[in-house]
């Protein structure tokens, strides 16, 4: 049974939260301390996507929080969002990621670029947690280079027809409901080629394919999905044929602001972690917290996560506004998941011999961070992202 650190605060920062943003933030601590603590150490080792877990977390609004109320959502925003995937990741990162991939991809893509009729299908169950949904962009030689896509639809009488296969797809074998991108028009414009498709579990030629086993958030379902011959209506194209790439983009942009939130409750979760370690761990005498070494390890730990913070609640202050956040976001998601890397290592080594086994929750927290600079995006494209943004029109 690995041990838990009591979560802390990790700053002094006053964001001038509403009485609503801080009950809400409060519900989904107690959420993450009551429910997920108590299976973290089961769930990682079996590998095993907590389907409870998910059920409760559709009752509390977690799975819906950006869907208007009007389709079974919280009606909520960015802010919100990020306070609750913080306090979730910071028990459970893997956790935090599935809720993260179901909120800011599959859901919301249908959200932003779905018809009425296509809304109303589909959002209630899926913001209810009732569906888990997935999105499949990546292919096996198109990760950076999406639009490399080589999965086909072929236009047919009524609808399409799909053939190819995805990887990395969160929920690949646990989801219902899956979002897949595909070229449609393999002579058309690139990044004006691919269309966006809606498939559902149990539609013939679409399957899950192999679930990867992964180094780390292993509670977080990963694999591939295939489709052989899938045929499906007009009416599960999201808006218009050829525009799926771009729709892409628009959703990666939240997407990136839902990692940096992920990456945020990480870093805090390795740095709560440690402070508490350093606290009790005696040598010498005394704690280890007495020590100058130590202390600058904490003191670096706990001003990245606030920094780290700062810059995604700015992001998703900016995302609420309705202002351009393609480079804010790629900074935020940049930053924090390179903060989670270097608190959950820093973590390990306050640790000593007890970070490199399971008896505390500092090995997990290092298992996990990687996925922060990858996801979403790697950490060199979000600074191509950035570097584009900076010297446009220059």
């Amino acid at each position: 049974m690995t041990v838990a650190a009591e979560p802390i605060e990790t700053t002094e920062v006053d964001f001038s939260l509403s009485e609503e943003q801080r009950a809400i933030r409060e519900a989904a601590r107690d959420f993450a301390r009551k429910e997920i603590d108590p299976i973290v150490d089961e769930i990682d080792e079996a590998q095993r996507f907590p389907a409870e877990l998910f059920a409760q977390a559709g009752e509390l609004g977690f799975l819906g929080v950006l869907v208007p109320e009007e389709y079974g959502g919280a009606g909520l925003g960015y802010v919100e969002y990020f306070l609750i995937i913080d306090e979730i990741s910071r028990v459970d990162p893997a956790v935090g990621l599935s809720v993260a991939a179901h909120n800011s991809l599959c859901t919301n893509h249908i959200l932003k670029h779905g018809s009425e009729a296509q809304k109303r299908r589909w959002l209630p169950e899926l913001a209810t947690g009732k569906k888990i949904g997935a999105w499949s962009l990546t292919e096996p030689d198109a990760g950076s280079d999406a639009a490399g896509t080589r999965s086909r639809a072929v236009k047919v009488d009524g609808g399409w027809v799909l053939n190819g296969s995805k990887t990395f797809t969160t929920h690949a074998t646990v989801g219902q409901i899956c979002v897949v991108h595909a070229v449609s028009d393999p002579d058309g414009p690139r990044h004006h080629n691919i269309s966006a498709f809606v498939l559902e579990e149990g539609m013939q030629g679409f399957r899950a394919g192999k679930k990867e086993n992964k180094l780390g958030s292993r509670a977080s379902d990963t694999g591939e999905v295939i489709m052989e011959d899938c045929f499906v209506s007009d009416e599960h194209l999201l808006g218009e044929p050829g525009e799926g790439f771009i729709q892409a983009l628009e959703i990666l942009d939240g997407g990136r602001i839902s990692i940096a939130a992920l990456a945020v409750g990480t870093a805090r979760g390795a740095y709560q972690a440690a402070l508490s370690y350093a606290k009790e761990r005696q040598q010498f005498g005394k704690p280890i917290s007495g020590f100058q070494a130590i202390q600058f390890h904490l003191a670096e730990m706990a001003t990245k996560v606030a920094a780290a913070e700062i810059l995604t609640l700015a992001a998703a202050e900016a995302m609420d506004r309705g202002a351009p956040v393609n480079r804010l976001a790629a900074e935020a998601k940049l930053y924090a998941g390179e903060a989670a890397v270097f608190c959950a290592e820093r973590g390990v080594q306050i640790h000593g011999g007890y970070g490199y086994i399971k008896d505390y929750r500092a090995e997990k927290f290092y298992r996990d961070c990687k996925i922060c600079t990858i996801g979403e995006g790697t950490s060199e494209i979000q600074r191509l992202v950035i570097a584009r943004q900076l010297l446009k029109g220059s």
